[in-house]
């Protein structure tokens, strides 16, 4: 329960600064369009190569080539947004304010490395899928499933780590892998992964969003439909409406879950660095967390 309070009080003051500087959402609500335009226009390759090919063995090959350069496409679009949103977070907490001209600048500057964060998640994503599409019933099938669970919850969790160390310190992936396996072996990251349930609010928060605007768009659909008196035109132009709004507030759930999480992550990969700075100088003595995680720890 002190963790999710914990993380209600970190969401709070990490959207205070977004209402502060309204420039820390801009690239949130980019990757959602973007990300959306992808998606639109990947899937006419996949599904005209799916009628093409049908259920061959080659067809099944190609499929998930495609499907692989989709997810990985979306990944970039994905991790290049988020790592302006860090560098506006850091340049917020440093400087009191983000720079929408600079997030875009180290972007391009650490585009390379973006790409390989992404390809290495693309790589996760597709060893899972594999072991989802293996549906034997066998022991080892099992345990292939349990571990490429397991590997794309921590990596996912990783990944959301070393986007901050690429875009703040300017590392590649290898050496950002290395940072924040050291840190979190130092114990700088665990206590407040550990103790600041962002993830169950954000979680929860995004649900909520999801069935309310389920709830909307079903009693709108539904009651067009009732209402129309047989009409075929207004019943599709209630529903038409209803999946709007139910889409509507989805995206408004992905915008929230992404910058809050991203924020999370950012202010405690500053956090890490600060406490290492200041035990390489000898210094002992306790160092202050980001003002939305130091809300939160307090």
């Amino acid at each position: 329960m002190q963790s999710f309070s914990r993380g209600w009080s970190f969401l709070k003051q990490a959207w205070e600064m977004a209402f502060k500087d309204k420039d820390l959402l801009k690239p949130s609500i980019y990757a959602l369009v973007v990300g959306m335009i992808v998606s639109v226009i990947g899937i006419i390759p996949i599904v005209g190569a799916a009628m093409v090919v049908g259920n061959s063995q080659v067809g099944n090959v190609i499929l998930f080539v495609l499907g692989g350069i989709l997810v990985f496409v979306q990944f970039v679009v994905t991790y290049v947004f988020s790592g302006m949103t860090v560098h506006l977070i850091y340049g917020y907490l440093t400087e009191g304010d983000g720079d929408m001209g600079k997030a875009w600048a180290i972007v391009r500057r650490d585009f390379f490395d973006i790409l390989t964060l992404a390809a290495a998640s693309t790589a996760v994503n597709l060893l899972r899928s594999l072991a989802n599409r293996n549906r034997r019933g066998s022991v080892v099938g099992g345990i292939a499933r349990a571990a490429t669970g397991l590997l794309e919850v921590l990596w996912t969790e990783a990944a959301l780590l070393i986007l901050p160390a690429m875009i703040i310190d300017d590392l590649n992936l290898k050496v950002g892998m290395q940072r924040i396996l050291k840190i979190t072996k130092e114990n700088l990251l665990l206590v407040g992964i550990s103790t600041v349930g962002v993830r169950w609010v954000t979680g929860l928060i995004s649900f909520v969003f999801g069935a309310l605007g389920f709830v909307i768009a079903f009693a709108i659909g539904g009651g067009a439909a009732y209402v129309s008196g047989g009409s075929t035109a207004v019943s599709v132009v209630g529903i038409v409406i209803g999946a709007l709004i139910f889409f509507t507030f989805v995206m408004l759930a992905s915008i929230f879950s992404s910058y809050t999480n991203t924020a999370y992550h950012t202010c405690l990969y500053i956090w890490a660095r600060q406490v290492e700075t200041a035990r390489a100088h000898g210094s002992s003595e306790q160092v202050r967390a980001p003002a939305p995680l130091a809300a939160a720890l307090a």
